[in-house]
């Protein structure tokens, strides 16, 4: 699978586990520099702020320090994602507003700060969305919403950058990580659930990334064959 040139400098959210840690391991295996905002440390070596993305003012000025410090950005990665499955009425608040702020304002937030380094690289982002950001289910209406609306953002973002930053969306089923380990058991998928390897699902980011200037991969969905969220 094709990779970022050698050199490039990849700003990846939600780094340090799950699919962002693939990212960023492919990233550095392409000879690339990865970059990481979450709340753990990622791997060892890799230049990272420890960022609370909900706190969307606080992504925006830590994604401007991180790339400060580090000279300069050839591409974003928004792999950051969190999610507490349950109907509307059972879910708090607050946290409801969370999943939302991480899923989809903050990405919208770390681009934004982003954007004047991309522009002045004639970078390249992708964001990532899901499967239920195209099909709708019943007790995840948080996670819809998120998920839809990274869709909507993305969409227009391309036609708003066209010609100055390449823009990917990429629509993911499962995964094999530990997304769903905090989730009540009826929530979890079962032992026999089909899910993708996040190394896969991160190649396919490689390849968006690894497109010349003016030549954009649109859109991508990678699932399972046998996803049952898709489509």
């Amino acid at each position: 699978m094709s990779a970022p040139d050698t050199g490039r400098t990849v700003l990846v959210t939600g780094g340090s586990s799950g699919l962002g840690a693939a990212v960023v391991a492919a990233v550095a295996r392409s000879g690339g520099r990865p970059l990481v905002l979450d709340r753990q440390p990622p791997a060892d070596g890799v230049p990272w702020i420890e960022c609370d993305l909900a706190d969307t003012r606080g992504a925006e000025e830590a994604t401007r320090r991180l790339v400060e410090r580090t000279g300069g950005l050839d591409a974003v990665v928004t792999a950051a994602g969190i999610d507490v499955p349950g109907r509307l009425a059972d879910v708090p608040g607050e946290t409801w507003d969370r999943i939302v702020a991480v899923d989809l304002l903050a990405t919208a937030a770390v681009i934004r700060a982003a954007l004047p380094f991309l522009e002045a690289s004639r970078g390249h982002i992708v964001t990532v969305a899901s499967t239920l950001g195209l099909k709708a289910v019943s007790d995840a209406t948080a996670y819809c919403a998120a998920k839809f609306g990274v869709v909507g953002f993305t969409r227009a973002l391309a036609a708003e950058l066209a010609g100055s930053v390449g823009v990917t969306l990429l629509v993911p089923g499962g995964m094999r990580t530990a997304f769903f380990d905090d989730r009540d058991a009826q929530y979890r998928p079962g032992p026999d659930a089909i899910l993708n390897e996040p190394a896969d699902t991160a190649a396919a980011i490689m390849f968006a990334l690894s497109q010349p200037v003016g030549c954009a991969v649109r859109e991508l969905v990678v699932c399972a064959e046998q996803e049952t969220s898709y489509p």
